[in-house]
């Protein structure tokens, strides 16, 4: 087959951008609902469903049930990217979608400890099981609608958009946040008005009716598909979660590793810091809120940029360059945030986020790029999710004890470099890519696509 004809069957330039908007839009509230449970729990969870404990417990308390999320996440990723592989990733990407808008919903109307006691705590816990699980199985389902429809020469960059999802869904989230508690004061917004944002997520449930309604499955895992039936493979007696663990368990374990510092980084600038802000610090509530608003905007501009330079010059060395640059940020990062300045955090957080987006953007591609047909949204989900346990879950209380039992933010610096180090040797150690085998899917879906129907 000519690059001709290859190029005739593909995909209309509209599809594909259809495709990527509808995938950054579901990416970017189910992100959002992740995101407004985090600063609720920063915020006013403590005394609302941890009450007559210490401020610092309550906080750590407060976290403990976010982390849950996090627990959930690898869970979400083996049972969804096993259905996904199975399946498709349309369906597979619809099912996340609607149970992270049903659970986040139910959280707005959760009543507190105050009403009826422990059971209050307990429900807290399962809904942000629920919300764990659905982000476990919604990445690797946005990824790969992206970049699976991505022309070659374009899948960095389309990729990027279920990646920038990220930072929309924490400015929304943020946002949100920010005019109510602007708006209604403080003391209003810990007694009901932080609930809204809660409801509003039921906006998701409309997005993954026009992802199921209006949607194809990605040319390559049609192609699948057809391969499947023309071969006889009966794929109700295979695992894709133990044929990615049993072939490529190298590749797994690197995934996660490239992930660490850019899950636990990014949790450390978002949530972390916005205790520390307020509660150690004393900045205002607004005023940190508003930074890591401004910083979420610079990350986004960072993963499109970076993403479509990954297209041009490889994804290892963008992935890399940011890995070193936050790593030795992590140390006037917090210099500057000590000042207790709302222009020089802001400045410290953008930048920090900036170097993240040089790594976030790209991985989309990257590990799409890392597992074959077969395998791939077991693989990058496993990959993806797993070190989201200890990176991203464990992060900001790991802060929050590191700096209680040293009494320095010198501590949290080092704790980032730690795991940017981690980060630049797996991506290092990235050599195997599946980048070659994805066009020929893609090709070969996109050209069985165009045929006539039989």
């Amino acid at each position: 087959m000519t690059d001709s004809s290859a190029q005739a069957a593909a995909p209309s330039p509209s599809t594909v951008r259809k495709v990527a908007l509808a995938a950054m839009a579901g990416s970017a509230i189910e992100w959002y609902d992740f995101f407004i449970y985090l600063t609720a729990a920063a915020l006013v969870f403590g005394p609302l469903y941890f009450p007559g404990e210490s401020e610092v417990a309550g906080v750590l308390a407060a976290f403990s049930t976010a982390a849950v999320g996090f627990v959930a996440r690898p869970i979400g990723g083996i049972l969804f990217g096993h259905f996904g592989d199975r399946l498709g990733r349309k369906p597979t990407l619809v099912i996340a979608l609607l149970t992270m808008g049903t659970a986040t919903t139910l959280v707005g109307v959760l009543p507190t400890f105050a009403t009826i006691g422990v059971v209050a705590p307990i429900l807290l816990f399962v809904l942000r099981f629920l919300q764990g699980l659905a982000v476990g199985g919604q990445w690797g389902g946005a990824v790969l609608m992206a970049t699976e429809y991505a022309p070659e020469d374009r899948r960095g960059l389309y990729g990027s958009f279920a990646q920038a999802g990220v930072p929309v869904g924490l400015l929304l989230g943020n946002t949100v946040f920010l005019l109510l508690s602007a708006t209604l004061g403080e003391q209003a917004f810990a007694a009901w008005a932080w609930r809204i944002p809660f409801l509003l997520s039921i906006v998701l449930i409309a997005v993954a009716l026009y992802i199921q309604l209006r949607l194809e499955d990605t040319p390559v895992f049609r192609h699948l598909e057809e391969q499947r039936q023309h071969e006889g493979e009966d794929t109700e007696a295979r695992s894709p979660v133990l044929e990615v663990l049993r072939d490529h368990p190298k590749q797994v374990l690197l995934a996660g590793g490239a992930f660490f510092v850019v899950n636990g980084g990014f949790y450390v600038l978002i949530t972390g810091m916005l205790d520390y802000g307020t509660r150690t610090l004393g900045v205002s509530q607004n005023g940190m809120l508003t930074a890591v608003l401004i910083s979420a905007v610079v990350e986004g501009i960072a993963i499109v940029a970076m993403s479509a330079l990954s297209d041009r010059v490889g994804r290892r060395p963008v992935f890399m360059s940011g890995a070193v640059l936050l790593g030795l940020w992590a140390f006037p990062l917090f210099w500057l945030v000590n000042t207790g300045s709302i222009p020089l955090i802001i400045l410290s957080l953008c930048i920090a986020q900036f170097f993240l987006g040089m790594m976030y953007g790209p991985q989309a591609a990257l590990f799409a790029e890392m597992f074959s047909a077969r395998v791939r949204y077991s693989g990058a989900s496993i990959g993806y999710q797993g070190a989201s346990v200890f990176a991203g879950g464990l992060a900001p209380i790991i802060m929050v004890w590191l700096l209680e039992k040293t009494g320095t933010s010198l501590s949290v610096s080092i704790y980032v470099f730690i795991m940017s180090a981690i980060t630049f040797l797996s991506v290092y150690l990235i050599t195997a890519t599946y980048g070659d085998e994805m066009t020929r899917d893609q090709a070969r879906g996109t050209e069985e696509a165009a045929a006539p129907t039989r």
